[in-house]
């Protein structure tokens, strides 16, 4: 599958490249070893565009096609997991949502915000007994005349830390499952949310994940789509979040191949570089083919996202490839860096710790196979 790309969306990437290297690169051992958001390197985002790239320029978004902004995030992701993934959760989960969802009120209310990096989005639908089986909501939004009052936990909610807005799902109807969810709106400023720091995580640290509690009340305008289909809208979202995390994967497995290569075309063993060793040949011969696989797979289904209502078989298919091609690709860098990789502060051992998410955040691949399989049976 080959892609060619116009001249203006070649100098886009250039200069995300650039940025990329330049700007984010430098900070990304920083952010992981101090866990602290990313601040500066989103308000660079944003002042490129990637703040909303998807989203049409009359609501101040970028405007870009789904396959340039996979791209840019690719290589946002070879320099920093963290910066890459929390792009994607504000783009894919709530941006896009938003305009793809929201009323004209809503969209002038939050999507220019969103889209020029004044306001950051959090997606909080996981829960406790609420991942893989989404549809399990306990969070409950019980109506009365003036609205709803939510009240309920939310946990690992990305960019909590410092997001201003919110889509909450809530269940509106007990015992509808999937029938009975709705999306809600909600400041983070809104009287009522506790957010708690969540235990330190092994990898792409700095995301700024909190759990959430709420006891509070929202306005009938703050409802996101047609009640009680707020389910359908979350999984609408993460079809475009899952191709973001398949780009994201891709940007970490180019990185750790990079380190790989660097490292054994220098070390030397009886009296030659490691590179012309054929074991050393095979794994990162091994590695590139994948990871190749997997971007062919993410290209199309970022193509399927611009081109077709519903693109999640395609979506599943490039966060599952390209997941557990980044989590290969880093397992032998580290293997190939031996001892100079496997401690702490290493590229490779930071890179190591960040793929290993990707195989579980916005679906686990058992989650995608799950998918992928009842498309292939017919039963979706």
């Amino acid at each position: 599958m080959l892609m060619d790309l116009t001249p203006e969306q070649q100098a886009f990437l250039a200069t995300i490249d650039t940025f990329a290297r330049e700007v984010v690169a430098p900070g990304a051992a920083a952010i992981d070893e101090s866990g602290e958001f990313p601040f500066d390197e989103l308000r660079g985002a944003a002042a490129l565009g990637l703040m909303g790239a998807t989203i049409p320029t009359a609501w101040g978004g970028a405007g870009r096609d789904y396959l340039t902004y996979a791209l840019a995030i690719e290589a946002i992701a070879c320099a920093s997991a963290t910066v890459a993934v929390s792009l994607v959760v504000h783009n894919s989960l709530v941006a896009e949502l938003l305009e793809h969802a929201g009323t004209d009120q809503q969209k002038e209310q939050w999507l220019r915000r969103l889209t020029s990096g004044d306001a950051l989005g959090a997606f909080a639908l996981s829960e406790p007994e609420a991942g893989t089986d989404a549809a399990n909501q306990k969070t409950s939004a019980a109506k009365d005349a003036a609205g709803y009052r939510i009240t309920g936990r939310k946990i690992w909610v990305a960019n909590a830390d410092a997001a201003s807005l919110a889509i909450v799902f809530a269940c509106t109807r007990p015992g509808a499952r999937a029938q009975g969810v709705t999306a809600f709106l909600v400041p983070m400023h809104t009287p009522g949310i506790r957010r708690t720091a969540r235990a330190d995580s092994l990898g792409v640290r700095g995301l700024g994940c909190m759990d959430l509690d709420f006891d509070i009340h929202v306005g009938d305008d703050q409802v996101l789509g047609p009640v009680d289909q707020g389910f359908q809208l979350a999984m609408w979202a993460l079809q475009g979040g899952r191709v973001g995390i398949a780009a994201q994967a891709l940007g970490i497995g180019n990185a750790a191949i990079a380190e790989a290569v660097r490292f054994a075309k220098q070390r030397q063993t009886f009296g030659q570089p490691i590179a012309n060793y054929e074991a050393i040949q095979w794994m990162l011969a091994d590695a590139a083919t994948e990871l190749e696989a997997a971007r062919m797979l993410t290209w199309k289904a970022a193509v399927a996202r611009d081109r077709q209502d519903r693109s999640s078989l395609e979506a599943s298919m490039a966060k599952l490839a390209a997941s557990e091609a980044a989590h290969k690709a880093a397992d032998k860098a580290l293997q190939i860096l031996a001892s100079a990789g496997y401690r702490r502060g290493s590229v490779v051992e930071r890179l190591f710790r960040d793929a290993r998410a990707t195989e579980i955040y916005q679906g686990t691949s058992e989650a995608q196979r799950m998918i992928i399989a009842a498309s292939i049976l017919g039963d979706a």
